[in-house]
């Protein structure tokens, strides 16, 4: 993966791995590296780019999209999400509220 701006570090991302572990439990281990979905998910946050138009060198968008959704799904009566916590926990101040699919919208 080619060091964009918008990643996070190895070290950073070892902050942060249980929390992301955490939101899904599953007895088969992951096919992907977290820590690259979590930097195509950080470049797409970062960049305003479309989810098609993650750059190929991530994983693929659809695989991106999918924890993206996950992650961002409310977990408290606040309507926090764990990306919001994983943002601040690492000081990160993005508004991703334009990037999560609406049927009214054809470009995912």
């Amino acid at each position: 993966m080619i060091g964009y701006p918008s990643n996070i570090t190895r070290q950073q991302f070892e902050l942060i791995r249980p929390d992301l572990e955490a939101v899904r439990q599953r007895t088969r281990p992951h096919q992907v590296d977290l820590y690259e979905i979590f930097n195509a998910v950080l470049y797409i946050l970062r960049t305003g780019s479309q989810w098609r138009q993650l750059p190929h060198d991530f994983p693929k968008w659809q695989t991106a999209y999918g924890y993206f959704r996950r992650w961002s799904e409310p977990i408290d009566e606040v309507g926090n999400s764990q990306l919001d916590l994983i943002l601040q926990k690492l000081s990160i101040k993005v508004d991703y509220t334009w990037a999560v699919w609406h049927p009214l919208h054809s470009s995912f």
